[in-house]
């Protein structure tokens, strides 16, 4: 599945297949009893010009890894000003073939005709008020679980008192260094001449630090100004990097979006936050099915999981540096215990090769030579892959965005 995708993608998937189990759960192994297929749609437009995504899935049993790609669907996105085709641009993942933006006052409805021939159709949506984010700032913080870590808050403002509803998305990226890197590489090369097992170290042809990575928020982060005299969020924390996390070691930089939504949207996405909770999910209890805004052409009884959402959106940057609220202080552990052992380069008899085979599926890096070597040792001092390249967990493109 493509990694954009977010938690509330697969909660509509779960949240439809407990809604559709008949049956107790057992404790520690779950089995379907009875299962229903039902078609979960993740739909949200903005009005950012750009070209419109949307996703398309199928409910999935517990004994499945996870939601099944919906493919070969029509869809179309009416409007006011006409309507908007998609395409499918990879299994399940629907893109708008030309781009747009929503506008306000124009009533928008999504259209989706399946591979199976049925139809269904959203209730008509408007674009929401837009209101733009104020502040995104970081702070360190020790958060309510005695946890040392850095918090990113977000502050807005709309002084009409139209908005009311948030939904909060964020892009994450971060510079990655590889703690044992070597500008020396192992190769195992073979030919008549050489002795079995040969290993030889050699330069390595091109630069692999640093490397940079991108994550995507997977929960569903929501508030609401309801109860306030103002319509403003203030504080309001979108993330929480705890201080052991590998990720802000260095440089990091996240991209936090914010929707306004109605307020049938923000009830609706404000409940599948709480279905996706580990302990609603699984309790012993399950709530009724969660109605959204899009329904059966054929079949009104049909139960269909998702939202069409017509939502602004604001978004802004910051960045941090690790050394900046961390002065002096170790570096959070990498994603890597990066061990250091020297491999023999063969052992028993006959002989196996140790080294060379490791060096050729790609599972060491060389670090440096052995220097006090033992009979069980080889010459050379090799650490997991990923402790010299960071390019196992990252590109060594910088991203276009990317400020030092």
């Amino acid at each position: 599945m493509n990694k954009k995708r977010r938690k509330i993608y697969t909660a509509f998937a779960l949240m439809g297949l407990l809604f559709f189990i008949d049956g107790c759960v057992e404790p520690i192994e779950p089995e379907t009893i009875t299962f229903q297929s039902a078609l979960v749609i993740d739909a949200t437009i903005t009005n950012e010009m750009k070209q419109q995504q949307l996703f398309l899935s199928r409910t999935f049993t517990f004994e499945e890894d996870g939601p099944q790609a919906e493919s070969n669907a029509v869809i179309k996105v009416m409007s006011d000003q006409g309507e908007y085709v998609f395409e499918e641009t990879s299994p399940g993942t629907y893109k708008s073939t030309l781009a747009f933006a929503a506008e306000p006052n124009n009533n928008y409805q999504l259209m989706i005709t399946t591979n199976d021939g049925r139809t269904y159709v959203s209730d008509t949506e408007q674009l929401t008020n837009t209101t733009a984010i104020d502040d995104l700032y970081v702070e360190r913080i020790t958060n309510d679980d005695g946890v040392d870590g850095m918090a990113i808050f977000v502050d807005s403002f709309d002084a009409t008192g139209a908005s009311k509803h948030y939904r909060y998305e964020y892009e994450e990226t971060y510079k990655i260094i590889a703690p044992k890197w070597s500008s020396k590489k192992l190769i195992a090369p073979t030919g008549p001449d050489l002795a079995a097992c040969h290993v030889e170290t050699i330069a390595k042809e091109e630069e692999q630090q640093p490397c940079y990575a991108t994550d995507f928020s997977n929960e569903i982060i929501v508030t609401n100004t309801n109860e306030f005299i103002e319509d403003r969020v203030s504080r309001f924390p979108v993330r929480f990097i705890k201080r052991d996390n590998y990720i802000m070691s260095h440089r990091y930089s996240i991209l936090v979006k914010q929707y306004v939504q109605s307020g049938s949207a923000y009830t609706f996405f404000e409940t599948l936050q709480d279905f996706s909770g580990s302990e609603s999910l699984f309790s012993q209890t399950q709530p009724g099915f969660l109605k959204g805004n899009i329904s059966s052409v054929e079949n009104v009884d049909e139960k269909v999981l998702g939202y069409f959402d017509v939502s602004s959106v604001s978004e802004r940057r910051v960045y941090f540096d690790y050394d900046a609220f961390f002065p002096g202080e170790p570096l959070p552990p990498y994603i890597e215990p990066c061990v250091e052992i020297a491999p023999p380069l063969s052992k028993g008899a006959p002989p196996v090769c140790v080294l060379s085979t490791q060096v050729e599926f790609n599972l060491v890096s060389y670090y440096n030579e052995n220097m006090e070597p033992d009979a069980s040792e080889g010459p050379f001092i090799v650490v997991p892959k990923v402790c010299g390249y960071c390019t196992e967990i990252g590109s060594k493109l910088v991203p276009e965005f990317w400020e030092e």
